[in-house]
C-alpha cells in the first residue's frame, strides 16, 4: 500500500470536515489591526478569540520596539543555534529579567511554547521515571507525556485525592526503578478557565518526593498581584520546580521560557534537542519581549483594565443565567445544551447576524450534548463590548431553547 493512499479514506477527525469547515469554522481569517473589532469575510466583528490579554499587541511602545528591533537587527540575527553561534547579551538580559520577575534563580528562552513543553518533558525524564499529570492538560503536555518511555499516570482534573493515589503508585514504582517522579499541571486551564490546585499539590511534597512542572501560559501576566502568574496568585510559587510560560498570550509575541533551579536550567541548555538544533530566537523578538516585560512590570493598569472587563463579562453572564462553569481567570467559557448542528448554526448566527466572533467548542473536547462558547476578554475590550455580547448571547440562547437552530429556522 502506498503511504499516501490511506489519506484519501482517512482525513483525520478534524480533516474529515474540511470540505465545509475550511475558511469559516477552521482556518478563519481575521484581518486588520489586532483589536477587539476586526474584519471577518468583509464584515466587522467583535472578536473574543485572541489571547492578547493585556492589549500589548498594538501598544504604541511595543509597536515601536518591534519596528526598531527589526530595523536595527533584521530577522536573521543571531544566525545559528544559541549553543553554537546564536547567543547574545540581549538574550541573556531577557532571561535574567524573566527569572527575577517570576522569582526563580535561572531562566532559559525557548523558541515556541508547544515545542518547549514537549522538549522539557523529553529532556527531564527517562524510562526509569514516572510522570503524573492532570487529565485536562494542554495538548503540548499530552504529546510530551506520550513520548515518555517510562510509566505515566493520569489523575482526574484537579482531583487531589486521585492525585495522591497516583503518587502512591508512582512512589512504589520508582522505589523499584530508582527513578524520580514529575507531576505536571497547568496554572490556568485554557478551556475551563479554572486554576490548577498548585498550593494543594505543593503541600503533597510533605508526604511524597516529586518535582512539579507548571505550564502557566494563561496565568503569566494575568494572575497574581504583580502578574507573575498562578503560583503567585496562590502563594505557591516557591513550590513550583519548573515554571513555564509562552510569549503568545499576555506578551502578544512568539517565544517562551522556562525558569527553575540554576543546575536544572543549565542541564536543559545542553540537553533540550529542540533548542540545541534550532536557530536562536531572532533579535527583534527578544527586543520586543524586553519591552513587553517592562510594560508588564511598570504598568499594572494593563492587568487592572483586563480584570475590569473580566468581572463585567463574567458577572453579567451569570446574572443572565448563563453557565460559565468554574472559571477563576479571564478565560470565560459559556456552556449551552445542544448538538453539533446547533453549534454550526449558532456560529453562523453570532458572526453574521450579531457580529460576534468567538471560539465554539463541541464534542469530543466537551461532552456530547454540550456546546461551549469560549470568550477571551482583553484589556482592550470595553464595557460596551461586554453589553453588546451579552445581548447577543441572550438572543441565541432564546433561539436555542425554542429549537430554531435544529429546525434551521434562523436566517443568516
Amino acid at each position: 500500500m502506498d503511504l499516501f493512499d490511506k489519506i484519501a479514506s482517512n482525513r483525520g477527525p478534524l480533516g474529515s470536515h474540511s470540505h465545509y469547515a475550511h475558511g469559516y469554522f477552521t482556518f478563519p481569517k481575521l484581518e486588520g489591526e489586532i483589536k477587539p473589532r476586526m474584519i471577518f469575510r468583509g464584515k466587522e466583528v467583535l472578536t473574543w478569540s485572541l489571547n492578547n490579554y493585556l492589549g500589548l499587541a498594538n501598544h504604541p511602545e511595543v509597536r515601536k520596539a518591534d519596528v526598531d528591533g527589526a530595523a536595527q537587527y533584521g530577522m536573521a540575527l543571531p544566525m545559528g543555534a544559541r549553543i553554537m553561534s546564536g547567543n547574545s547579551n540581549l538574550h541573556e538580559q531577557l532571561e535574567s529579567e524573566l527569572a527575577d520577575f517570576v522569582k526563580k534563580p535561572e531562566c532559559m528562552l525557548l523558541n515556541f511554547g508547544y515545542q518547549g513543553v514537549v522538549s522539557i518533558i523529553d529532556a527531564i525524564v527517562n524510562r526509569h521515571d514516572v510522570i503524573v499529570y492532570d487529565a485536562e492538560s494542554h495538548a503540548c503536555i499530552i504529546d510530551g507525556v506520550r513520548l515518555h518511555a517510562g510509566k505515566r499516570f493520569v489523575y482526574p482534573h484537579n482531583d487531589m485525592e486521585k492525585l495522591e493515589t497516583q503518587l502512591q503508585r508512582a512512589t512504589r514504582m520508582t522505589n523499584e526503578t530508582g527513578g524520580g517522579i514529575l507531576v505536571i499541571t497547568e496554572g490556568v486551564f485554557g478551556m475551563s478557565g479554572n486554576m490548577g490546585k498548585l498550593k494543594d499539590i505543593v503541600a503533597l511534597k510533605e508526604k511524597y518526593q516529586f518535582r512539579l512542572f507548571v505550564d502557566d501560559a494563561h496565568g503569566f501576566g494575568t494572575m497574581g498581584a504583580t502578574g507573575a502568574g498562578t503560583g503567585e496568585e496562590q502563594g505557591a510559587q516557591d513550590g513550583i520546580d519548573l515554571y513555564f510560560s509562552t510569549f503568545a498570550k499576555s506578551m502578544a509575541s512568539i517565544g517562551a521560557f522556562v525558569a527553575g533551579p540554576e543546575n536544572v536550567i543549565e542541564y536543559l541548555r545542553y540537553n533540550m534537542r529542540s533548542q540545541i538544533f534550532a536557530k536562536s530566537l531572532p533579535m527583534p523578538l527578544v527586543v520586543g519581549a524586553l519591552k513587553r516585560l517592562e510594560l508588564l512590570r511598570t504598568q499594572p493598569e494593563l492587568k487592572e483594565n483586563l480584570w475590569t472587563v473580566v468581572r463585567a463579562l463574567q458577572s453579567g453572564l451569570r446574572e443572565k443565567g448563563f453557565n460559565i462553569g468554574t472559571t477563576e481567570s479571564p478565560v470565560t467559557p459559556v456552556f449551552l445544551n445542544g448538538e453539533i448542528p446547533d453549534a454550526t448554526q449558532i456560529t453562523f448566527d453570532l458572526r453574521e447576524n450579531h457580529g460576534i466572533f468567538c471560539s465554539i467548542v463541541v464534542y469530543p473536547v466537551v461532552p456530547k450534548g454540550v456546546i461551549m462558547l469560549r470568550l477571551i476578554p482583553t484589556a482592550s475590550h470595553t464595557l460596551e463590548d461586554v453589553r453588546e455580547t451579552i445581548t447577543a448571547f441572550e438572543a441565541i440562547a432564546a433561539k436555542l431553547d425554542k429549537g430554531l437552530y435544529s429546525k434551521n429556522q434562523v436566517s443568516v
